[in-house]
Formats: structure tokens, sequence, C-alpha cells
């Protein structure tokens, strides 16, 4: 049985390389930064507009099973889980950096990553202070997150890498049992239509309003 350093690296792996490639782009589909600069432009620099219609197209893109599959098949991840998983955790990622982008915050900023992560697996501030054994006063979120030394953000990178593979898995997200290669085919959607909305309900809160 695998440890929780083993489960909490694996997730770290997988959350990074999305990150990368969201950050990056791929080839049939815009980086974050690009699809946070369209989204802006189209919206005459209304920032809550692109917002909202930035999170509708993702939440969209999410539950398109076709649309996901083939995305994952273009991220090369360090270890092995079906295409579908692979791509809605690109999806979320990058539209979650691409938020931070509308924002006003570099999403190449490690602060702004972790929050990113903390993000998506539902870990709060407060989760990370406690990790992080700092006094933060009454600052906002990322702000408090951007207090925390490099070497605790790595630390918290991993406690969130371990959310992911087992908290989501509690709730049937994520099956364990299927992030290896013997297991065949995919595993459904990472990301129902609620559970986007609620991932995109926290982004635009952390770094928008």
């Amino acid at each position: 049985m695998a440890s929780e350093v083993e489960i909490s690296n694996k997730g770290v792996q997988i959350l990074d390389k999305c990150y990368a490639s969201a950050l990056k782009g791929l080839p049939t589909s815009e980086s974050a930064v690009t699809l946070a600069k369209e989204y802006l432009s189209k919206n005459n620099g209304d920032v809550e507009k692109a917002s909202k219609k930035l999170i509708n197209a993702q939440i969209a893109k999410c539950t398109t099973t076709g649309f996901v599959t083939g995305l994952g098949g273009l991220i090369t991840l360090p270890i092995a889980i079906p295409a579908d998983v692979a791509g809605n955790i690109y999806v979320q990622i990058r539209m979650i950096a691409a938020l931070a982008a509308l924002g006003g915050y570099n999403p190449y900023d490690d602060s702004v990553k972790t929050m990113a992560y903390m993000t998506l697996v539902g870990m709060t501030v407060e989760d990370a202070i406690k990790i992080a054994g700092i006094k933060v006063g009454n600052k906002l979120a990322l702000q408090a997150v951007k207090q925390i030394p490099g070497k605790v953000l790595v630390k918290i990178n991993q406690r969130v890498g371990f959310r992911l593979m087992t908290k989501f898995g509690e709730k049937g997200i994520i099956n364990l049992a299927k992030l290896v290669p013997v297991a065949g085919g995919g595993v459904g959607a990472l990301l129902d239509l609620f559970t986007t909305k609620a991932i995109a309900a926290r982004a635009k809160k952390a770094f928008i309003g």
C-alpha cells in the first residue's frame, strides 16, 4: 500500500504538470494568460463580465467528454491516469490560472500557483496558515499566502496533492484504484457540472472577488 508521502508526491506531480501545461498551452488549447486576455478583450475590459463568461465556457468544456479526453491525450503526465481525468484537471487548472490573470495576479508566481492548487481541492487559507505556522492578522486570502515562505509552500502543495488523491477519491471523483496503468479505461469525468461550478466560484472569490 502506498504511503502518504508517495500519494502526496503523485498528486503534486499531476498538479504541477497540468499547471505547467496550462501556462504554456497545448496545440489545441491556448495558455491561461492568453485565454484571460481574449475574454477581457471581448468584454471591453470588464473583468466581472469576462470572468463569468470564461467560467461558463470552461464548465461546458468540463462536461464534454470528447473535448476533455482529447486534451488528456496531449498531456504527458508523470504517472498514468485516464485521459478524461487528465483533461479535466487541465481545463480546471487553466480556468483558475486565467481567473488569477484576470484579477491582476501573476500565474507564474509560486504563491499564486499554490493558491490555485488550494482552490482546486477546496483547501482553505486557514488550513495553509496552520501548516505554515505563521500569523497574518486580517489579511486577504492571497495576501496571506504570499507571506508564506517558499519552502513552506512546497509543504502545502504536498498536502494539496494528498487531498487531490484521497478526498476526491472518497467522493467518487477519482477512484484511486484506477489511477494505475493496469486499470484500463477512463473513470468518467473528474469534475461534474456542480463540482466545476463550486471550484469556479472559489477561484473567482480568491482572485477577483
